[in-house]
């Protein structure tokens, strides 16, 4: 019985950190734009004192609390981009990642995914992929790990700035 759990444990153990590395390719190349934000920092950040009286705030403070990590990668590079959506659909097949939201507009392509929690609107991870059109329009993957709720997401977007939330705001709308 032993070696069983052993055994399930070591095969299992490649998925949990694949996640982490997936996109760090991304990190560093030349055409393309980074925002990692770990454990550590959102712990720092949700110490910072804020007013009792800004709800907001609030709100956003308790949401970093939850989050693991922030990966967004963005590039204008037409090879780039391809490479970013090459990786983005390898990842998918091995994650467990379900669709949450599709959009097309004006030439660009948005999926956002999710692997969820324990209740319907708790997530574990959030994957968002939007490819740019050939008019010169940014591609972005944003990966987003932790144990929070879409609906606390539009907080993040905005206060952090991250590309693409406002396609994250309208997700966690029709959620």
């Amino acid at each position: 019985m032993r070696k069983i759990i052993m055994t399930l444990v070591f095969a299992l153990l490649p998925t949990v950190f694949f996640a982490q590395a997936a996109f760090d390719k991304f990190d560093g190349q030349d055409d393309v734009t980074s925002i990692i934000v770990n454990k550590k920092m959102f712990e720092l950040m949700s110490k910072v004192k804020v007013d009792a009286s800004d709800k907001e705030a609030q709100q956003y403070m308790k949401l970093i609390k939850k989050l693991d990590n922030l990966k967004v990668f963005t590039t204008t590079s037409t090879r780039v981009s391809a490479e970013m959506k090459s990786a983005s659909e390898k990842y998918l097949k091995s994650a467990g990642l379900e669709e949450l939201m599709r959009v097309t507009d004006n030439g660009k392509n948005i999926k956002i995914l999710v692997k969820s929690g324990a209740k319907d609107s708790q997530i574990k991870e959030l994957l968002m992929f939007m490819e740019g059109n050939s008019k010169g329009n940014q591609t972005v993957l944003m990966s987003l790990t932790g144990d929070f709720d879409l609906n606390e997401i539009s907080v993040l977007t905005d206060k952090m700035r991250i590309p693409g939330g406002d396609e994250l705001k309208r997700a966690s709308k029709n959620k």
